[in-house]
């Protein structure tokens, strides 16, 4: 069972990539994937189209939904949540209320996937409001600056001991030096308020270490947001040990992180067509 839920995801990739059908601009495709070692309870906002991201996702499921162009909001992960079968409840981090459906932004710390589709769409990863699990987005098959934004890294396991955040002695998120000081220099307000004077600080050039392609501070963006036309969106959670099986496009050439010649290995469209189709009534079932 967990292998077939591991290449649900990756069957749904390789189907879009090997499609001779254009990506239309009604709609983006979004597969958010959990890696993790831990059951997530991802977040989305605004969410009347997808429910609010009311859903657990258990390690190695995944879950596929439609985005349409007009779009902008936020994708992050719920962890430690528990919910009644009302759907009421608490989650450590990533919190929206006591719900299961969001029906606003996350509380901090947080990892963020932030999303404006359009023509080009604009999309980020932001460590601004800190963070609690490794994240990836990963554009397929699209044009632009197509890069995958977000952190292969656990920065739990590095997190300055003044921004972590415990429970039971464990590190379950780091916080921003602005959530934890409330300093305008630290925060980019008041005469920091403008990106010539707002500058990384210690805090902020740890994350972008650890992190290269991901928001570390309100006015990292030349190094941190991209733009790509006509792509769907592979999110990833707890990405560092499934590199491989993260598949996008560089310069119009296939690059699946180590596993360059897996689309060869599973052959023509149609092929893909019948896996992706016995695929999905396994997981309606």
């Amino acid at each position: 069972m967990a292998n077939l839920n591991v290449l649900l995801p990756l069957l749904v990739v390789l189907f879009i990539i090997s499609s001779e059908t254009k990506v239309t601009e009604s709609a983006r495709i979004f597969t958010i994937i959990n890696y993790c070692k831990e059951t997530i309870w991802p977040g989305i906002t605004p969410g009347d189209n997808f429910n609010g991201g009311g859903f657990a996702l258990k390690r190695g499921q995944s879950i596929v939904f439609n985005a349409p162009v007009g779009w902008s909001g936020r994708i992050w992960a719920r962890t430690g949540c528990s919910f009644d079968k009302n759907g009421n409840g608490s989650c450590q981090t990533g919190s929206c209320g006591t719900s299961l459906k969001c029906g606003a932004s996350g509380a901090t710390p947080v990892s963020l996937a932030e999303f404006t589709l359009a023509t080009p769409d604009f999309y980020d990863v932001s460590l601004v409001d800190g963070f609690n699990l490794p994240l990836l987005v990963t554009p397929i098959n699209g044009v632009g600056n197509c890069s995958v934004a977000g952190c292969y890294m656990d920065l739990r396991s590095t997190c300055p001991s003044e921004l972590a955040v415990k429970s039971n002695g464990k590190v379950i998120a780091c916080r921003s030096a602005c959530d934890v000081f409330n300093t305008d220099e630290y925060c980019c307000r008041g005469v920091y308020g403008n990106p010539v004077v707002c500058q990384p600080t210690y805090y902020s050039k740890k994350f972008k270490e650890a992190c290269p392609t991901a928001y570390s501070y309100a006015y990292d963006d030349p190094t941190s947001i991209f733009t790509c036309s006509g792509t769907d969106y592979v999110i990833t959670f707890c990405p560092s040990s499934q590199k491989q099986q993260v598949c996008t496009y560089h310069n119009n050439k296939l690059v699946c992180g180590g596993s360059q010649g897996l689309k060869s290995l599973i052959g023509s469209s149609w092929v893909l067509v019948l896996a992706f189709s016995f695929m999905v009534n396994w997981w309606i079932i």
